[in-house]
C-alpha cells in the first residue's frame, strides 16, 4: 500500500499566534480559503474536536469528516479524515505554525494519504489535488491574514431578517427550491441548478440589477433541512473577491425569523472602474451592501408569501 507525504509551506508577514487563530477557528476557512464552501463542527472538545468540510478538489464539490487536535501551546493542528471521499482512502497531516519574529511566521502544512485499492491513476488524481489545494490555501492564507493586519474595512458582514406568519419548513423549501426561482423572483433572470448530492447544490444564475443589466453568479449551497442553507459563490460581480453567506429559519413567537446573512471582501481595484474615479471604499461597501440587500429581502418577502400562504 502506497502512502504519500508531502509537504507544502509558505511565509506570512503576520505574527504566529494569529496565523494559528485563523486556522484553528474553522467558521474562518470559507473566508480565507478558496476551494472551502463550508464547515460544519460535529464534536467540539476543549482541545480535540470533529468537523464535516465541504470543499472542491479538481473542481469537483466534495466533504468529509475529519478529526482535529488542537496544540495552542505548540502552534500546531493535527487532522485526520475519519470519512473520506473517494478517490481518497485515508489522509491526515498538521499545520505547524513557526515564528520567525514578532510580526513574521512561516506556515507548514503537511498531509500524508493513500488511495482506494492503491490505484496509481487515482494517487496521481489526489497528489493533483492535494498540490493544487495547498498552494491555493497558502496563497489565500497569507493574503487574508496580512490583509487583515492592514485594513478591515474591506470585510464586512451584514444581516436581514423578516418575520414569517408560517412554518419554517415552509420557508426553508421556498429558499431550497432554487431551481424555481426564475418562475417565481422577478429579479433572477436564469437558473441552472444541480444537486449532485443530498444536500449539496450548485446554483448558477444570472441577476438583474435596478438599470436592468444583468450578472452571472455561480454558488456551491450546503442545506440542513429545514433551519439552515450556507453558500460561497465562486463566480463573482466585479466589486467582490469574496462572498459566503448563510440563510437561517428559527421558529419564535408562532411563527418563523428567516435571516439572510453576508459576508464580503471587496475587491479595491475594481472600484474605480465600477463606481467612477472619485469612489472610495465606503463608497464601494454602501453600494455592495445595499444590491445584496434588495435581493435578499425580495426573496426573503416572496418566501414569507409562500409560507404564510400555505398555513
Amino acid at each position: 500500500m502506497t502512502t504519500r507525504q508531502v509537504e507544502h509551506e509558505i511565509t506570512a508577514e503576520a505574527p504566529a499566534a494569529t496565523v494559528y487563530r485563523l486556522i484553528a477557528e474553522v467558521e474562518n476557512w470559507p473566508r480565507i480559503f478558496p476551494p472551502t464552501i463550508y464547515v460544519d463542527h460535529v464534536e467540539r472538545g476543549a482541545a480535540d474536536e470533529r468537523i464535516r468540510i465541504w470543499a472542491t478538489a479538481n473542481g469537483e464539490a466534495k466533504s468529509w469528516t475529519s478529526r482535529r487536535t488542537l496544540d495552542a501551546d505548540n502552534l500546531r493542528i493535527t487532522f485526520r479524515q475519519e470519512v473520506s471521499a473517494p478517490p481518497v482512502a485515508a489522509m491526515g497531516g498538521t499545520w505547524i505554525i513557526e515564528p520567525l519574529s514578532d510580526t513574521r511566521s512561516r506556515i507548514r502544512l503537511l498531509h500524508d494519504y493513500r488511495a482506494v485499492d492503491d490505484d496509481p491513476r487515482s494517487l496521481e488524481w489526489i497528489d493533483q489535488a492535494v498540490d493544487r489545494n495547498s498552494r491555493s490555501e497558502l496563497a489565500a492564507l497569507k493574503t487574508n491574514v496580512e490583509l487583515a493586519q492592514e485594513a478591515g474595512d474591506i470585510t464586512f458582514s451584514f444581516e436581514d431578517t423578516v418575520h414569517i406568519a408560517g412554518s419554517a419548513k415552509d420557508a426553508y423549501d421556498f429558499v431550497n427550491d432554487a431551481h424555481l426561482w426564475q418562475e417565481r423572483l422577478p429579479h433572477v433572470a436564469r437558473v441552472r441548478f444541480e444537486e449532485p448530492a443530498p444536500g449539496l447544490q450548485v446554483l448558477e444564475m444570472d441577476t438583474r440589477a435596478k438599470d436592468g443589466s444583468t450578472h452571472t453568479t455561480k454558488s456551491y449551497r450546503v442545506a440542513f433541512p429545514h433551519h439552515r442553507i450556507a453558500y460561497k459563490q465562486v463566480t463573482l460581480p466585479a466589486l467582490m473577491t469574496l462572498h459566503t453567506g448563510i440563510w437561517t429559519f428559527t421558529e419564535q413567537d408562532g411563527g418563523v425569523a428567516a435571516t439572510s446573512q453576508h459576508t464580503v471582501v471587496l475587491n479595491t481595484g475594481n472600484i474605480a472602474t465600477v463606481l467612477g474615479p472619485e469612489a472610495t471604499v465606503a463608497d464601494a461597501r454602501a453600494y455592495v451592501q445595499g444590491a445584496l440587500s434588495a435581493n435578499s429581502r425580495a426573496t426573503l418577502n416572496h418566501a414569507k408569501d409562500y409560507a404564510e400562504s400555505r398555513r
